[in-house]
């Protein structure tokens, strides 16, 4: 299905050569183009928390070492785990000139994929893409789950280039050759459901009262092996009895939004008198946890706190 929208054109570049090193080859993409390029935002799109932090010190460093030559620069990062007033600062216009008729200030957006289809950027002329995102892979072999690294799809790197033509002619910069993308990348990125543990997924569709998992008309059908992992292992936890029935406790189980491994650990807690404990580990163990800490000024103690 396709939807039209309104598109600017927007010019492609390659490189010649593939990079050695994709984080430097970005950043000194970015000081060519503040340099070089008439006036706009660049959206620079990277793989983690980690590596975009240290993108953004990287470019300030670079861009002040050139002192007056070059316009102000506002380098904001964007990823999931960022507070909301954090995130707000994208939004923000791009810093004013230092002087009268001087170089134009420009915002530079360092951002994960998130950035690719969840939100536009006003502003943003020129896209540099280094062909790489975080994926979520699942091995049912080993049963374990890895944020990977991995190239992106045709689909993403089109989405990618289509951000810089949302309100004005664009510039998509591509840090791989013409030759990868057309040879190399897959057309579209596979679906989540088969890179993923689908325990969760079998808990949930056994309370929703589908027993033949097998026939179940899925869109995209798991591998036999991940969805056979995933009956095990609820058998295993005692969420499923042998006939592949749903348990008491797995009714239970399927009320938390968590993986079942936790959410049983949480359920058979109380047994033990350590739910406090528990549900500290387990706040500590999910996605999108932001961990703090706290004074106390009474014990001398400074102790995590984790806010999820």
């Amino acid at each position: 299905m396709k939807v039209p929208g309104r598109l600017h054109p927007v010019e492609i570049f390659y490189t010649q050569e593939p990079e050695r090193d994709y984080l430097e080859a970005a950043i000194r993409t970015v000081v060519q183009i503040h340099m070089c390029e008439p006036a706009g935002d660049i959206l620079v799109f990277l793989t983690g928390e980690e590596e975009i932090e240290d993108a953004c010190r990287k470019i300030n460093k670079e861009i002040n070492n050139m002192g007056d030559q070059v316009g102000p620069v506002k380098v904001v990062p964007l990823y999931s785990t960022l507070p909301p007033a954090m995130q707000q600062k994208i939004f923000e216009p791009a810093p004013a000139p230092l002087k009268e008729r001087g170089p134009p200030g420009r915002k530079i957006v360092v951002s994960t994929n998130i950035a690719e289809t969840s939100l536009t950027i006003d502003g943003i002329v020129y896209v540099i893409d280094p062909g790489f995102s975080k994926q979520k892979v699942y091995n049912p072999r080993i049963r374990v789950e890895s944020l990977l690294v991995s190239p992106i799809s045709k689909a993403s790197a089109h989405q990618r280039a289509g951000r810089a033509g949302r309100t004005q002619p664009g510039k998509c910069f591509r840090l791989y050759t013409e030759k990868s993308f057309n040879e190399d990348l897959q057309p579209q990125t596979y679906p989540e459901i088969l890179r993923s543990n689908l325990a969760n997924t079998v808990l949930t569709l056994k309370k929703l009262g589908i027993d033949d998992l097998v026939h179940f008309d899925f869109m995209d059908p798991p591998a036999p092996e991940t969805l056979m992992r995933a009956l095990e292992v609820l058998n295993y936890l005692a969420a499923l009895d042998d006939e592949g029935n749903l348990t008491q406790l797995g009714e239970m189980m399927s009320e938390f939004p968590l993986d079942p491994q936790m959410s049983k650990m949480l359920v058979i807690s109380p047994k033990y008198n350590c739910s406090n404990e528990i549900l500290s580990i387990s706040a500590m163990l999910s996605d999108n946890c932001c961990l703090l800490s706290y004074s106390d000024k009474a014990n001398g103690t400074v102790s995590p706190l984790c806010i999820c």
